[in-house]
């Protein structure tokens, strides 16, 4: 039976009990999630218990193994809705899954191409795409953001025409929290390959890839409460049939010789070398465990503590919310700014009370330019935030804003 959201939740998340006797409010969750009983059970249980490496031993403790791995590959399959559990590669997160993607697909650009990506986007899905399109003469075109920091998609629909190939572009924005309607983008670009960066949609529940529309959907697991470096690159089947590879080496061919090599099917082609094992196993612990749980009372406590976390900021003078004033399609990650303070500043005193907010340009520097900001606070909520946490960062704001003034 699944446990109500917020602090009864936490005896779930071993670092809680770790932290008790001290103040610790994490607000940090777009960055990095905690991680759940389960998926650290299942990390450490393989890298002390039943560690081997996957797909080609023949003895006991190797074949478990393996056993184990394709059923994590069901798990995420599940999880996403995919057609098949053959539509999923493991990676390192989501900015391996997005180079497998870009780079892939480089072959497939000509002279005058579009690639379209957005002004909200974090790096990961800018970058890439600047790297292959130079090469081959294509051009990157970013959709504009609106004064609230969501995609400009009447804009985009004037972006759109017969050149367009590739539109790459954020489910929920790492900044804002502004959640991107996929259905949309899809209809006003229907010939394009559809490529979603679902990093920060991933911790708030199960998908359904196949009836969003999109081509490609990558997510990374320490965001869904899992362990660090295991990620996942969904793709159409046709599609990653269709992508060469984008890292060469073992696993990853069916036959090699100096006269030439031929490579083995998806998923198993993108997945060159040992694949980080133990986070792969723990990250589909954390999938299953998500999808047990009641997503409607998770979704709503969310939106009271964004609504408090709103109305709290919006009353210190001085202090300015960058991105969705309300609640409707956005999720609970808050980005502000301080008259005349740093944001670093701003985070370090808070962290020094203990609440634990990030600070920066949050690896979106073309929405920065576009708040003519240099860098913003940004506190970011789970389904274990709670009530005390939104508190602690509220009154403690104030303080830190006198002292820093």
């Amino acid at each position: 039976m699944s446990l109500a959201p917020g602090r009864p939740l936490r005896a779930r998340f071993p670092i809680f009990a770790a932290m008790s006797g001290q103040p610790f409010h994490y607000l940090d969750n777009g960055a990095t999630g905690q991680i759940v009983d389960v998926a650290a059970d299942a990390l450490l249980g393989f890298e002390t218990r039943s560690r081997a490496n996957v797909k080609r031993g023949v003895y006991g403790l190797a074949d478990a193994a393996t056993v184990a791995f394709d059923k994590a590959r069901a798990s995420m399959a599940a999880f996403l809705g995919a057609g098949s559990s053959e539509e999923i590669v493991f990676t390192s997160g989501t900015t391996m899954a997005l180079n497998i993607v870009a780079h892939g697909l480089a072959g497939e650009l000509r002279p005058g191409d579009r690639i379209v990506s957005s002004v909200l986007e974090h790096h990961s899905n800018i970058v890439p795409w600047q790297l292959v399109a130079g090469p081959a003469g294509a051009v990157v075109r970013a959709i504009p953001a609106t004064g609230e920091g969501r995609l400009d998609l009447d804009a985009l629909a004037a972006m759109v025409d017969e050149r367009t190939r590739i539109v790459s572009v954020t489910h929920v924005s790492n900044v804002t929290g502004a959640v991107s309607d996929i259905a949309r983008i899809r209809a006003l670009a229907p010939d394009a390959i559809l490529v979603v960066d679902g990093a920060q949609r991933a911790p708030h529940g199960p998908l359904d890839v196949q009836a969003m529309g999109c081509d490609f959907y990558a997510l990374s697991s320490h965001k869904m409460f899992g362990p660090t470096g295991a990620g996942v690159l969904w793709g159409r089947g046709e599609r990653l049939d269709a992508l060469p590879p984008f890292l060469g080496g073992g696993e990853m061919i069916r036959r090699v010789s100096f006269d030439g090599t031929s490579y083995a099917r998806p998923p198993h082609r993108f997945e060159a070398g040992t694949p980080p094992i133990g986070p792969v196993l723990g990250m589909a612990a954390a999938a299953r465990w998500l999808m047990q749980q009641d997503w409607s009372a998770w979704a709503a406590h969310e939106k009271r503590l964004g609504e408090r976390l709103l109305n709290g900021l919006a009353a210190i003078d001085g202090v300015r919310v960058h991105g969705p004033q309300g609640l409707q399609e956005r999720l609970g990650i808050v980005a502000f700014e301080v008259d005349g303070v740093h944001a670093h500043d701003v985070c370090q005193m808070l962290g020094d009370r203990g609440v634990c907010l990030r600070g920066g340009h949050h690896c979106a520097q073309p929405l920065m330019e576009r708040f003519d900001v240099a860098a913003t606070a940004r506190a970011s909520l789970a389904p274990y935030s709670d009530a005390d946490d939104v508190d602690a960062l509220l009154q403690g704001l104030p303080e830190v804003i006198g002292r820093l003034r």
